[in-house]
């Protein structure tokens, strides 16, 4: 069970860094490149994160909701349940609001970008912050729940 909880932390933490990371730094850089660099390299961020993130978010569900089940009425309940809540409501975000977004983004070049391309990724990023928000409060509570264990 406490190997389950460490593995669980380290999926749900780096998952946090990858998202914080383009959050705070990742797109902002790309924001800042000339003409449409920013946008080739955010279409080729939203092609190789769009294919991989899925598989982390629910292998860090799958992972919580396994360590919740085996630790069930102990004292990493109540932090992991809450946790796993969060998580979820972060992927429905993201496949409710911010993968259609993403779909987009992935298909643009310079060539075929929609006039408004720049408020499409504005929008995407302030949904992103409001998910990194979760993300950070879910890793804090799993790693209550470890401390917890």
């Amino acid at each position: 069970m406490d190997v389950l909880g460490v593995v669980t932390v380290v999926a749900v933490g780096l998952l946090v860094g990858v998202e914080l990371a383009v959050a705070v730094f990742v797109n902002p850089m790309f924001d800042r490149l000339p003409g449409d660099a920013g946008l080739a390299a955010r279409s080729d961020g939203a092609r190789v994160l769009g294919r991989v993130m899925p598989f982390w978010y629910v292998g860090s569900v799958v992972l919580g909701v396994a360590w919740l089940v085996l630790a069930w009425g102990g004292p990493v309940t109540v932090p992991v349940v809450v946790a796993m809540a969060l998580l979820v409501v972060a992927v429905i975000a993201s496949v409710t609001l911010l993968v259609p977004i993403n779909d987009r983004v992935k298909t643009w070049s310079a060539g075929n970008a929609p006039t408004d391309w720049r408020a499409q990724v504005g929008r995407w990023d302030r949904l992103h912050y409001g998910r990194v928000a979760l993300l950070v409060a879910a890793f804090a509570l799993v790693a209550v729940g470890l401390l917890a264990a």
